[in-house]
């Protein structure tokens, strides 16, 4: 939820669909969970999804937030997974205003948000603070499909390597061709276990429990690889020795 990954609102009987990924370099949008488990979305304050939430009574407003998750890396078939998240749509008022941007800014350290969480607590700005109470989720991704249980939504934790995923994917792709290719030696019985040796090995995926690399030129059919860690990394700097553990495994 709290990645790069682009999302989009969509209101039954509005008739647009708002673009986060689609905004505009001055009219930045974000997105953050709070402790309890609501969606707090950034959006202009003359947004369809704004103007439908501030006429909302009685959280009468459904929508449903879509986010595709885009590989970072050049490969083909680069969407790695879909979610949807389905609830009820309302303003974030009064007192509540001071707290959510703060939780947004946090979230979001970049220059295009430092400046407006003082407006959003003062009530605007040109922008709206709404929230997405959760009712239902679901996810479609590399890992499968799934329904999510709102209270699993609100119990599940960011994960700590989400922020930096997509440099580090692009990090290893450009600077460790050689030891991604390695890795087809941990294949075991794999069938296309010598792709390494004569292919490509691109990282399309990274989270706390491991890496996971495609193989587009292995002898059989392009395959996907997960290459979990031997216990979940909590920061770069655990990362970075359980990639060098990973990496020393391939070479022995």
């Amino acid at each position: 939820m709290e990645s790069k990954a682009t999302a989009s609102l969509t209101i039954p009987g509005a008739e647009t669909v708002e673009s986060m990924a689609d905004l505009g370099a001055h009219t930045p949008a974000a997105r953050a969970v709070s402790p309890d488990g609501d969606v707090l979305l950034l959006v202009p304050g003359g947004s369809a999804a704004a103007r439908a939430a501030a006429y909302a009574q009685d959280d009468e407003v459904t929508c449903v937030m879509e986010i595709t998750d885009v590989a970072p890396v050049a490969v083909a078939h680069r969407i790695r997974g879909r979610a949807w998240v389905g609830g009820w749509l309302t303003p974030v008022r009064d007192r509540e205003r001071a707290a959510a941007a703060a939780l947004l800014a946090r979230r979001h350290p970049v220059g295009e948000l430092l400046g407006i969480g003082e407006a959003l607590a003062g009530g605007g700005g040109g922008w709206a603070l709404l929230r997405l109470e959760v009712g239902e989720a679901c996810v479609d991704d590399l890992w499968g499909a799934d329904a999510v249980e709102p209270e699993d939504f609100v119990t599940a934790a960011p994960d700590p390597l989400a922020p930096h995923e997509a440099e580090l994917l692009q990090h290893l792709h450009a600077a460790h061709d050689d030891q991604m290719r390695g890795l087809c030696s941990l294949l075991g019985d794999h069938p296309d276990r010598a792709c390494g040796a004569r292919g490509r090995a691109i990282p399309v995926a990274l989270d706390r429990f491991g890496l996971r690399v495609r193989f587009p030129d292995a002898p059989g059919n392009p395959f996907d690889a997960r290459f979990d860690f031997p216990e979940p990394v909590r920061n770069i700097s655990e990362l970075r020795r359980a990639m060098h553990t990973l990496f020393d495994a391939a070479a022995d």
